[in-house]
């Protein structure tokens, strides 16, 4: 492959790459970076983003799984100033390694975003800012309100950790290959001040995956089935003012909040 060739994408890599230089331009708009920014990207793809982000941060991380683009871009490093390119999984990549603070701005692959907006959060301390690309289903999700269709353990889990916002749709002409669903991008930024302890977390989280573990049933009998006390837990719905049939859809954070403080050893 000469150096003017870009790798082909590879489907089950999910590689939908963003060739819109005005899309570009928006994302990078909304992680209102300076000069003295460490920035995180995953999935750099071709570098039509690493590109733009080198040209407004002090420093780029970008992580890159198919060792193809990692050698496409590396050809190109001169493009590329203030840029760290490594070859790796963002799932299995040591992130603790990167400096706190880093803002987080990636056009994510989809086939993996959900397990990885997870991981990111559980470092949200080194990450104070993420501004992501994501199917626009998941982006509804994220900042979906109880008591609607959307609304569930991403939702939850997600506002618990960060203020989020959906900022616009992007099209799938902006894309090539063309994906088969919408995009949208999203702005989280990361909570400074946490509701629980890192001791009562576990407790709040394995709650809440429990809750929406058996969407159709009522909150009592899917955590049932999920090995809670049935009994405790329709006494504890009721001392919080919660029918007994109550689904875990129409429950808000703060009463998932409050159930897990009243369950809590």
């Amino acid at each position: 492959m000469s150096q003017s060739d870009p790798p082909a994408a590879i489907k089950r890599l999910g590689q939908n790459f963003l060739i819109d230089p005005n899309i570009v331009r928006k994302i990078v708009a909304s992680a209102a970076l300076c000069s003295n920014d460490s920035v995180l990207e995953i999935g750099p793809g071709r570098g039509i983003l690493t590109e733009a982000l080198c040209q407004t941060a002090g420093r780029v991380t970008a992580i890159e799984v198919d060792p193809r683009l990692h050698a496409y871009l590396s050809e190109r490093q001169t493009k590329f100033p203030h840029l760290t390119l490594i070859l790796d999984d963002a799932m299995t990549f040591p992130l603790e390694t990167l400096p706190s603070g880093t803002v987080v701005v990636a056009n994510l692959p989809y086939y993996i975003s959900t397990p990885l907006l997870f991981r990111l959060l559980k470092h949200r301390d080194r990450f104070p800012r993420m501004v992501l690309m994501l199917q626009n289903e998941v982006a509804d999700r994220l900042v979906a309100k109880p008591g609607t269709p959307d609304y569930g353990l991403l939702s939850v889990m997600a506002q618990y950790a960060a203020d989020i916002t959906k900022v616009f749709k992007v099209s799938a002409n902006c894309f090539r290959p063309r994906p088969n669903v919408g995009s949208a991008v999203v702005l989280l930024q990361a909570k400074q001040r946490r509701e629980l302890s890192p001791k009562e977390e576990p407790a709040f989280t394995a709650l809440v995956k429990a809750a929406f573990a058996h969407r159709r049933k009522t909150l009592v009998n899917s955590l049932k089935d999920e090995g809670y006390d049935q009994t405790l837990w329709a006494e504890t719905l009721e001392s919080c003012g919660l029918s007994p049939t109550v689904r875990a859809e129409v429950i808000s954070i703060s009463q998932f909040i409050e159930l897990s403080r009243r369950i809590a050893p």
